[in-house]
């Protein structure tokens, strides 16, 4: 699947890359193995984009195809047009860090940001010049002269991105670049990697399986599985209108409900529920469902009602209190497990009560109904 790229103000299209029916197979024979099945996708020019899946799905593999530590057994890859597909690393103006940085522990944090345009040959005053450029880049200046075996992990990232960032590739490809750091400190270079991207308006490929990550820092994402892409889109595309049952379950928590498909009207389908209800649900272009459909519903779609004359009613199993909110999970009474969430408000940590029926009264061995808005919900290709 390829899309578009972003038009400037002429109406041309621009393409920082371009890959074209790309396939990638290890070994040959019987020990064959396709790590990319004829995958196509356009990254447009200065966006922030992040190919998402588990491991073993062939996100890695394509970006050393587009950094050119590998190559395609058949296939294209453009570069604003230009086929690089045969080019050795040194020959595309492409950068890459890696999850380890690789930095040069005996050299200061400037050395290290140099060291890859002394190896360009550039005169010292420019090297000098972009080096501090770089530096207030990473907001670092106060560590040039530090050891990069003396800084924290989080000062390491910010050496080796600017180190990445000074010959000024056109593209940057970022591999799990903050795989090694904790909690805190991710979210916190989350949003330096996207004002670095916004400052600089290089074009980012960055590669993770973490799908909080990918939301947090996308443009756009191609979610891929077993060497696909399976669909690409801004964060609420892929989170709100997932295409088929491996995005909804890989991006965020979900609820599935094996329905009867009854018909379908335009872009929406008529499902039967387990408790015998029959609503409208969203709809994929071109799926036709079968007689059973899987429907998808997100947890905070979903409300706690009386079960007299809901959707669907079950059993609360146990309810789990996690801060910013509260998670309810039901055993329905025709179905699987099914599980709410609500937002813990300020009126709630107040300690007001809740009103008869709503989330906060359920207890756990108590009956509830589970309601949601038709349009919230949505049929899946499985």
């Amino acid at each position: 699947m390829a899309d578009e790229g972003l038009c400037v103000p002429d109406g041309t299209v621009v393409n920082s890359i371009e890959v074209r029916d790309v396939r990638k197979v290890f070994g040959a024979g019987e020990n064959a193995f396709v790590a990319l099945d004829t995958v196509s996708v356009s990254i447009r020019q200065n966006e922030f984009f992040t190919l998402l899946g588990p491991s073993g799905c062939g996100k890695t593999t394509l970006l050393r195809l587009i950094a050119g530590f590998d190559f395609p057994t058949s296939g294209q890859i453009l570069l604003y047009g230009e086929d690089i597909a045969g080019l050795p690393p040194f020959k595309r103006p492409v950068n890459t860090v890696f999850q380890s940085y690789a930095l040069f522990p005996h050299m200061s944090v400037a050395e290290n940001i140099g060291f890859g345009l002394e190896m360009l040959g550039k005169p010292k005053s420019e090297i000098g010049a972009r080096v501090a450029q770089m530096l207030r880049l990473v907001r670092m200046e106060h560590l040039a002269d530090r050891k990069t075996s003396q800084i924290s992990g989080g000062q390491q990232q910010r050496v080796a991105l600017a180190r990445a960032l000074a010959p000024q590739p056109k593209v940057l490809l970022l591999d799990e670049p903050l795989s090694a750091l904790d909690y805190k400190l991710r979210k916190e270079m989350q949003l330096e990697l996207k004002r670095l991207q916004h400052e600089t308006g290089i074009t980012f490929i960055f590669v993770t399986h973490d799908q909080e990550e990918a939301l947090a820092m996308s443009d756009r994402i191609a979610v891929m599985s077993s060497g696909r892409i399976l669909q690409v889109g801004a964060p609420r595309e892929i989170y709100d209108t997932p295409a088929e049952r491996f995005v909804a379950e890989f991006i965020g928590e979900t609820n599935f409900i094996e329905t009867d498909f009854l018909g379908r009207d335009g872009a929406q389908a008529r499902v039967k529920l387990p408790s015998g209800r029959e609503i409208r649900a969203g709809l994929s272009d071109g799926h036709q469902p079968a007689d059973k459909t899987w429907l998808v519903v997100r947890p905070e779609h979903a409300q706690l009602t009386g079960a007299e004359g809901a959707l669907l009613a079950g059993t609360v199993e146990n309810v789990v209190y996690l801060g910013t909110d509260t998670h309810f999970h039901l055993r329905l009474d025709h179905g699987p497990r099914f599980t709410v969430r609500r937002q813990n408000t300020s009126a709630q940590a107040a300690g007001h009560h809740a009103s008869a029926g709503s989330n906060e009264s359920f207890q756990p061995g108590q009956r509830a109904g589970v309601t949601f808005a038709e349009g919230t919900a949505r049929v899946l290709r499985d």
